[in-house]
């Protein structure tokens, strides 16, 4: 794994102990969540560090923005949702401009930037990102690119180091969507990223119950960058709701146990897929065998919790597995205390380079034993109706 070596607290710590209010004599060990529109200034002109207006600023939001700035080793900033979130960040481009993009993201991802594309908004460049020299080649004359490591959902790796400094010395922006990772596995901006995006929704809040994006920009003198997303969010309104501030951030705080224990499990029930005469490919960067096994130890401290199967069968084989799944839930997203798969092909958004019979596993925290038994036995059932 990469080195984890850090002069302040862990990030186990951190993710406990990061935005909490000044301790003191009766003081709530939580920012609580403010309910507000407005706020009274403090003279009758707006001074700095007024509030002002709720669509500028809540005490809420500020805790969590805190807490996933610090995580990352940057400056947070929360949205509405993380297509919220990547919708600012590609609103960084000019008119005109182009951004790179993975040949197959997340289909939420792709369609935005497709749309933009439609509309001459802006050029799209769509890369394998496993392949560094092709993604490389395709910086020249662009304006951002958007990464995304682990891949959503083939699981392909990118040479993070390599490509970030590529970018960089063409001058090129750089976001990475860390969802898959969370900053306990991996940092972006520790290895070259100008911006690091979140799905909130996902591993941060971590029980299926918010909608929340988080973009973190690199600290330094220059704040342009986050003036010019804060903006973005501002005048288009994406902003978040108090209480899903509040409950991202409650969810913030188990994050360490979470992946933990979510990441262990899916290292076990890949190891057992491998061996399940129903698939055909286990895509984890876990797996010794992988093509990302290496690149990913090097910049990852652990594998994370997200893996993709093939299956030997078709489409309607793999719909058999999520039908005859009991424990495992069949349903979209991720990052839950709960363990859900899906035929990510049944979204008529995804890329068609994901494979018909590929399910993706998102691998919550109950017993590893259970979940490989429900598993195994809808594999199985799907192979016998054959």
């Amino acid at each position: 794994m990469s080195d984890s070596s850090h002069t302040g607290p862990a990030p186990a710590t951190v993710v406990v102990t990061a935005g909490r209010p000044p301790a003191g004599p009766n003081q709530p060990m939580n920012v609580p969540v403010v309910l507000t529109s407005t706020y009274t200034a403090s003279d009758f002109a707006l001074q700095p560090g007024d509030l002002g207006y709720g669509r500028w600023s809540n005490p809420t939001w500020t805790a969590l923005e805190e807490t996933l700035g610090t995580l990352e080793g940057g400056r947070g900033l929360a949205f509405a949702s993380g297509m919220a979130a990547i919708s600012a960040v590609l609103g960084l481009v000019p008119q005109g401009g182009t951004v790179v993009i993975p040949d197959a993201p997340y289909s939420g991802t792709a369609q935005l930037a497709g749309e933009l594309a439609r509309t001459g908004r802006l050029g799209v460049r769509a890369v394998p990102v496993a392949d560094t020299a092709a993604v490389v080649a395709a910086l020249d004359g662009a304006d951002l690119i958007v990464l995304e490591s682990p891949t959503n959902p083939l699981m392909d790796v990118a040479d993070l180091r390599a490509i970030l400094a590529a970018a960089r010395e063409r001058d090129v922006l750089t976001a990475v969507d860390n969802t898959f990772a969370t900053p306990l596995l991996q940092q972006p901006l520790s290895l070259g990223a100008h911006l690091v995006v979140h799905s909130a929704t996902k591993y941060l809040s971590g029980h299926s119950d918010v909608l929340l994006g988080i973009v973190v920009t690199e600290t330094g003198e220059d704040d342009e960058l986050f003036g010019r997303l804060h903006g973005h969010r501002t005048l288009n309104g994406a902003i978040p709701g108090p209480m899903e501030a509040w409950l991202a951030l409650r969810g913030v705080r188990t994050l360490a146990l979470r992946v933990e224990r979510a990441s262990a499990n899916a290292a076990e029930l890949a190891r057992r897929l491998t061996t399940h005469p129903a698939v055909s490919r286990v895509r984890y960067p876990g797996l010794p065998g992988d093509p990302g096994h290496e690149l990913a130890r090097s910049q990852m401290r652990g594998f994370g919790a997200m893996l993709s199967f093939e299956l030997r069968g078709d489409a309607e084989q793999a719909e058999r597995v999520g039908a005859a799944a009991r424990l495992w839930v069949n349903a979209t997203s991720l990052g839950g205390v709960e363990s859900t798969l899906e035929r990510r092909r049944r979204q008529s958004a995804e890329s068609p380079l994901v494979p018909e019979s590929l399910i993706r596993l998102s691998t919550g925290i109950e017993d590893v034993e259970d979940l490989w038994a429900d598993l195994s036995q809808a594999l199985d059932a799907a192979v016998k109706k054959d």
